[in-house]
């Protein structure tokens, strides 16, 4: 398989194992009441900080769970003002540090710079994914070249799906002689695809639905003619006979194609009025396919404005709902993202964006769940000052109301990146809370999220959890050194065929411990580092 180096890619191939922990710091809840201390509880997310430490932040709750991921990362035309300030500890990279792309004329390391702020963030989009879910990237031929590659390299080249393109343009750039019409959206599954019906078949659309008739007025509806021939080389004998209209024309299956039905079943369906001669019975012979009968429409790689908007739309979108649209000089249109996450999603999933910028993805989702009576949920992170005022704010309009437009409802929690997990002495960090701490041991040992204990089993306020017959201990407290000893032990009322304790010291002898299958690990030293 074709690979792609750059400079620097061997610093950045691993550097998500080595971003800090960081914990969420819940900020407010936000309801259609208002801002509140208390959580909301809807399992909607903006976060504001860094994506990449957000994303690691996310693991010890998501990892795996997500079932549909968008972003809209910076496109690397040269024009914007992004900077890659990831601390990777190397000078060939450092010497970036800090350094706003250059816009003028072709800065050949602008690719590397971008390639290597790029490739630890799909690093951790690929472990939130869930097994059957997809990401979807929108990008455009400055980078989607190098794009393919590197997602080639971490999805896996049987997992590419679609390279869709999306006509963001109404019209030609006057200023240009070939101006660009549209975007790549390029989109990824977690694990390789048997078939494409994970895929969800979409309504159809206005234009689509227009093009259902009923010229002879049948009383089963509206209905649009389609092609009845088929595909020669899995034909049968069957399927090669001659068709008379009702007006006595002869009509054979067209070079190298065959009828898509024996005879009898076409006679079948001529005795249903389900076939069509044209207005004066001397057509062709096409199948009747009635709207009412339409489960949904399958969707190709060309996705037209007419159907999934463009970037003016957005535009004047975004004014309406925050008169303003200084940040943003080509917002993704709700359209887009709705097809997105329809395409891929259920009621109840749960939807990334890690580039949250105006926050058209909770936008989407609102709108969704309000149409459908769905309770998907989002997770959104934005790391520029905009994340309140804008992100969170389109947010908050779009759930109470706003201009003309009726309020979705529905709710969502706020968050910053709170302190690290561990200090620059590599010690646990006093700031963090116990609980979170708690959540990222669980994550560490099992790969999963920690439950509420049940209240019989909070009686231990060290005890974590059982899983696979192991159960699993955090025995910290911030103010003191913790022992594991015989006491310790009497605390212990869990059975399970093995113990897994975290403490700072441990007075059991090493043959007690073979014997009894209880593995210490000392705090900080043995706690994992993801």
């Amino acid at each position: 398989m074709p690979t792609l180096n750059w400079i620097g890619k061997e610093k950045v191939i691993n550097h998500h194992h080595d971003v800090p922990f960081r914990v969420l710091d819940h900020q407010y809840g936000y309801t259609p009441s208002g801002k509140q201390e208390t959580p909301a509880g809807s399992g909607n997310m903006i976060i504001r900080g860094d994506n990449l430490e957000a994303l690691k932040a996310l693991l010890p709750q998501y990892e795996g769970k997500i079932k549909c991921i968008y972003i809209d990362p910076p496109y690397n035309t040269g024009n914007e003002g992004w900077v890659y300030n990831d601390n990777v500890n190397d000078p060939k990279i450092r010497k970036w540090l800090h350094q706003v792309v250059g816009k003028e004329g072709e800065d050949l390391s602008r690719h590397d710079k971008w390639l290597c702020m790029m490739y630890p963030r799909l690093n951790l989009l690929h472990k939130l994914l869930t097994s059957d879910g997809a990401i979807f990237i929108s990008i455009d031929d400055s980078e989607q070249a190098n794009l393919r590659l590197v997602l080639d390299e971490i999805f896996g080249v049987r997992n590419f799906v679609a390279n869709i393109m999306w006509q963001k343009r109404t019209s030609p750039d006057a200023r240009l002689n070939l101006g660009p019409a549209h975007d790549f959206i390029l989109c990824y599954t977690k694990s390789p695809l048997t078939t494409r019906s994970q895929f969800n078949l979409l309504k159809p659309s206005l234009t689509r639905i227009r093009e259902y008739k009923n010229p002879d007025n049948d009383y089963r509806g509206p209905w649009a003619s389609v092609d009845l021939t088929g595909q020669i080389g899995h034909a049968t004998a069957t399927q090669f006979y001659d068709i008379i209209a009702p007006n006595g024309s002869k009509f054979s299956p067209p070079k190298d194609r065959c009828w898509a039905l024996n005879e009898s079943s076409f006679l079948g369906l001529v005795a249903e009025n389900r076939i069509w001669f044209g207005r004066n019975g001397n057509s062709r012979p096409r199948l009747k396919k009635f709207l009412s009968e339409v489960d949904g429409v399958s969707v190709w790689t060309w996705w037209p404005n007419t159907e999934v908007g463009h970037n003016q739309e957005a535009t004047k979108e975004l004014k309406l709902i925050l008169d303003s649209t200084t940040y943003f000089e080509t917002p993704k249109p709700v359209r887009l993202i709705d097809r997105i996450v329809t395409l891929i999603t259920d009621k109840t999933s749960l939807i990334l964006d890690s580039f949250a910028g105006s926050g058209t993805t909770a936008h989407a989702v609102l709108n969704l769940n309000k149409q459908d009576g769905g309770n998907r949920k989002f997770i959104l992170v934005e790391m520029e000052d905009y994340a309140e005022t804008i992100t969170a704010e389109r947010a908050k309009r779009v759930i109470n109301g706003y201009a003309d437009v009726e309020g979705t409802g529905g709710s969502f929690d706020y968050y910053e990146l709170g302190p690290p997990l561990f200090d620059d002495s590599g010690n646990l960090n006093a700031a963090v809370p116990v609980e979170r701490i708690k959540e990222y041991i669980w994550y560490s040992e099992t790969r999963s999220a920690l439950n509420p204990l049940t209240e019989d089993q909070q009686r231990n306020p060290y005890y974590l959890g059982n899983k696979e017959d192991t159960g699993y201990y955090f025995f910290y407290d911030p103010q003191q050194v913790t022992t594991l000893d015989y006491d310790f032990l009497g605390t212990i009322y869990v059975r399970s065929e093995q113990y897994v304790i975290y403490a700072d010291n441990c007075l059991l002898s090493k043959t007690f411990m073979q014997n009894n299958n209880i593995i210490f690990k000392k705090i900080p030293r043995d706690i994992s580092r993801l």
